[in-house]
């Protein structure tokens, strides 16, 4: 797994909708579906987008763990040597099995200064987040709910395929992430998305610049229009 530091750098400026879209212009077709559903919150909406290469897990807290402490220790260890060892860019991809009834802030101020040192590029889950004046800065937790209390947070799975907000994640996935949610970008058309992104833009400044500018009027609109809707995808 790799990505150029260009593709990185302009993938983090630019918001998921965006990407969504550039894939679909890629593709040559709409339908693209690989994407989060329902309204999700994000820790940090203004700053640059979760970029990276999903390692997974699962969690619960509602209830305690039924395992032994030993075994549970044990996958925890693991959990963060996965994460500690993730080729980078790497974001944690996390299912709260509890979901949609959530309890457990698995992502604080703790947790997320622990994964930003482990050079991660921030979190998608269908859980829930806490300590939001004191998470990580520069961390990004894209989260199902906000909560004060861990509950009985534990590891329950490592390495496994998530959903998260109707997306299927599998381990290595590329994940783009905001405000806005999230998507997996098909492994056929990273070499092919810089590109499209570019495409994408082009195309929607043949509305927006004449939209900008003084004397906008219908007519003005109706001959934009039909220039973007001949370019569009």
């Amino acid at each position: 797994m790799s990505i150029d530091a260009n593709l990185l750098k302009l993938l983090r400026s630019v918001d998921t909708p965006t990407v969504c879209n550039a894939i679909e212009v890629a593709q040559g077709k709409r339908g693209f579906a690989a994407f989060t559903r329902g309204t999700m919150l994000c820790s940090d909406p203004g700053g640059l987008s979760v970029v990276g290469y999903a390692v997974t897990a699962k969690i619960a807290a509602v209830a305690p763990p039924t395992e032994a402490p030993d075994v549970i220790r044990a996958r925890r260890m693991a959990y963060y040597k996965a994460m500690a060892d993730a080729p980078q860019p790497s974001v944690a991809v996390i299912e709260d099995e509890d979901f949609p009834h959530c309890i457990g802030a698995y992502w604080g101020e703790v947790n997320t200064t622990i994964h930003k040192g482990f050079g991660m590029s921030g979190v998608l889950t269908n859980g829930v987040m806490r300590d939001l004046g004191d998470l990580a800065e520069e961390f990004p937790v894209v989260a199902g709910s906000i909560g004060p209390s861990h509950g009985f947070v534990h590891v329950t799975a490592l390495d496994v395929p998530v959903t998260v907000f109707g997306l299927t994640v599998r381990p290595g996935d590329l994940v783009h992430a905001d405000c806005h949610g999230a998507l997996v970008v098909p492994a056929d058309i990273v070499e092919h998305l810089a590109a499209a992104i570019a495409r994408m833009q082009d195309i929607e400044r043949l509305v927006l610049e004449p939209a900008r500018k003084e004397g906008f009027d219908f007519e003005r609109f109706k001959a934009a229009w039909e220039a973007f809707e001949r370019a569009r995808t």
